[in-house]
């Protein structure tokens, strides 16, 4: 049956939910390639993920998303979980395969490149080293997608020194775990600088990381070693997307870094579920992405 004899369903599930801008860059696409379709928020309690994500195929639908706090969980959940997902630790999309049986991959990896690579063409993840601040979820996506695209070094920095400690060992000998104390030694020398945290996000405090590394000490504060640590060639990247330009973004571009917010990941990471889902790889354009910000 092709996509213009049946009705086409997708949908995301989280707890809460309704704060998602999926459903409206899902619909863009409906609307713009002309299907009968529909990406419905479903509000799904922890508790109850693997008898929803199990209703999937008899309710007709193609697919869905996964964000918090399903990622982790739903991989033990459905047939078979891809080695992206494996190795990241959590899935983003789950596929209703045509038995009826439910497959899962993680796509986040992938929009952050592709986001990256939308907006920055000539960026190369094996330029210099690459610091990522965080070992969340998103840090692991993160991580994975700069391994992935041949950078020789990674730099996790996290106020938790034990998980970044976890996730540098789970990804090998590349990845190097850095205390919160050295982030300024961290970001020496970087070619590309990466936020995964929530800090910067509406109604959180700004990421605590000046750029040029040069303010004074505090007694048991950072280790600060000079002027200008990050070079301004850095690209400095961050995955929060409300709001578009974050502290860290507006420190960067004011010293000449360029810099990629992270709406795009978003956008991007929807791209191969649809490509799973209805055999339709959409393109993101600058009328989505205005679409999108017309949403905040």
């Amino acid at each position: 049956m092709s996509n213009h004899d049946r009705f086409l369903l997708a949908g995301v599930m989280g707890w809460p939910v309704m704060h998602s801008r999926s459903p409206a860059l899902h619909n863009y696409w409906f609307a713009h390639y002309r299907l009968a379709g529909t990406y419905v928020p479903l509000a799904i309690e922890p508790a109850t993920l693997a008898p929803a994500l199990r209703a999937l195929a008899p309710l007709g639908f193609a697919g869905c998303n996964l964000t918090i706090p399903h990622k982790e969980r739903a991989m033990d959940v459905v047939d078979e979980v891809d080695p992206a997902a494996r190795r990241i630790g959590a899935m983003s999309c789950v596929v209703v395969r045509p038995d009826g049986s439910l497959a899962g991959t993680n796509n986040d990896a992938y929009g952050f490149v592709h986001n990256i690579l939308q907006h920055q063409p000539s960026w190369r993840a094996d330029a210099g080293p690459a610091v990522v601040i965080g070992a969340g979820g998103g840090a692991r996506a993160v991580v994975y997608s700069l391994a992935d695209r041949g950078a020789r070094e990674i730099r996790v920095v996290n106020r938790t020194l034990a998980r970044a400690d976890t996730l540098a060992r789970e990804f090998g000998l590349d990845v190097k775990a850095v205390a919160w104390n050295d982030r300024y030694r961290a970001l020496d020398g970087a070619a590309t600088l990466v936020n995964t945290t929530s800090q910067g996000m509406v109604g959180q405090p700004p990421l605590d990381l000046d750029l040029d590394g040069d303010g004074p000490s505090k007694p048991g504060g950072p280790t600060k070693v000079g002027p200008y640590v990050l070079p301004k060639t850095a690209l400095v990247c961050d995955i929060v997307y409300v709001p578009l330009e974050t502290p860290l973004l507006a420190a960067a571009r004011r010293r000449g870094n360029p810099t990629v917010d992270g709406l795009g990941m978003l956008l991007h990471q929807a791209r191969p579920a649809w490509k799973a889902w209805f055999g339709l790889e959409p393109e993101v354009t600058s009328e989505l992405r205005a679409v999108i910000e017309a949403t905040f």
